[in-house]
């Protein structure tokens, strides 16, 4: 018997356990079709195609053809789990000796489109004004995670003029600068790719605290460059020779 095919033929009557079901089939068999996941589960061919749908439009699933095989979501949260150990062993207590360091807010993100999502935040007591929260999605050029993390990313061809002499500036200092809020400023630095999904360190101070030059800097560069070594990014963050 498949694993995942089961032996009695009443299925879950919970939303949830049906879904579980029909994502454990996927466990052996990398792509299944309608059919294949309604004789396996047990689940009406009608309720599994609706779940199919929600699974594709939430990129749990993606759908090629006639089958259907996990979808990008899924895979970014495995590759994410494997790191979760590390992260907490390493990239935490690097945040968190950044934080000490510098006395600013440090914020842990990625690029997700044109956007940047926060995974981390540490020393927000420091500043409660600087309204920023973990799983906070900003438009990337608002943000110097995002301004960096852009100008290392490959550039379409009808990006403006200014736009790219934007980016070539920001790829050969490798670190951008910014204002991220009303009276805060804030220094960003390329990590490496997490699981598919680029990665980016920032510090965000008080204007009057937070220099933009490259002694300011140097913390964050190397916060970025430990935590690259130890994760095994797939790119170390350094300073182009």
């Amino acid at each position: 018997m498949l694993h995942g095919e089961r032996t009695e033929n009443v299925p879950p009557a919970s939303t949830l356990d049906r879904l579980s079901l029909v994502l454990d089939c996927f466990r052996s068999t990398p792509a299944l079709s309608l059919t294949d996941l309604s004789r396996r589960t047990g689940i009406p061919r009608t309720s599994t195609r609706r779940m199919l749908e929600q699974l594709v439009r939430l990129g749990w699933l993606r759908r090629r053809g006639s089958e259907f095989e996990l979808g990008d979501t899924l895979v970014e949260f495995g590759a994410l789990s494997l790191h979760q150990n590390k992260f907490d062993r390493v990239v935490a207590p690097v945040l968190r000796e950044l934080h000490l360091v510098t006395g600013h807010v440090v914020h842990l993100g990625i690029l997700d489109g044109t956007d940047v999502v926060y995974l981390e935040k540490v020393g927000g007591q420091t500043a409660p004004n600087l309204l920023t929260r973990v799983g906070d999605r900003i438009p990337a050029r608002s943000s110097t995670i995002g301004k960096i993390l852009l100008a290392t990313a490959p550039q379409s061809d009808d990006a403006s003029a200014d736009l790219r002499s934007e980016t070539d500036r920001l790829r050969h200092l490798g670190i951008a600068f910014g204002t991220c809020a009303a009276g805060f400023s804030c220094i960003g630095v390329r990590i490496g790719s997490l699981g598919g999904a680029q990665a980016g360190l920032s510090v965000s101070g008080p204007t009057s605290q937070v220099k933009f030059d490259h002694r300011h800097a140097a913390p964050v560069r190397m916060a970025a460059a430990a935590i690259a070594q130890y994760l095994d990014f797939a790119s170390v963050t350094r300073r182009p020779a």
